[in-house]
């Protein structure tokens, strides 16, 4: 049996991710898969890569094929280095920058205040009470 390690197409139109699966290579682009060993967001900045490494070797091992895309995936985390011997097995994929903490403007206030009731006439009308019952 061949097997093939390949990219399935997930998501909506025009917002595509994908699962890095092990399939054999007569199955359909989207069928039936061996096992998932990672995923792909192209559509995020920076793209989301993340592939187990563990895995993949295990698969690259035993002799299964990467496709084109897959093999530029692996390139990136530097499995494809670990397999072949090439060079440092660096990992050049770029991680997801934190998000910053919101902070309203201060200038600029959506909630607006209600005037403050006097309560001058409130007190008034408690000594005008306390009048009548003397």
């Amino acid at each position: 049996m061949a097997v093939k390690i390949r990219l399935t197409r997930m998501g909506k139109i025009r917002t595509p991710h994908y699962r890095v699966v092990v399939a054999d290579s007569r199955t359909r682009r989207d069928g039936r898969a061996i096992e998932q060993i990672g995923q792909y967001h192209p559509t995020e900045e920076p793209s989301f890569i993340e592939i187990d490494s563990e895995r993949a070797q295990y698969w690259l091992s035993v002799g299964a094929q990467p496709t084109d895309q897959v093999k530029a995936l692996l390139k990136l985390t530097g499995d494809w280095q670990k397999h072949t011997g090439e060079g440092e097995a660096v990992s050049t994929v770029k991680g997801r920058s934190a998000k910053e903490a919101f902070e309203a403007p201060a200038a600029k206030s959506v909630i607006s205040a209600k005037p403050a009731k006097e309560e001058a006439p409130a007190e008034e009308s408690a000594e005008a009470a306390e009048q009548t019952e003397a």
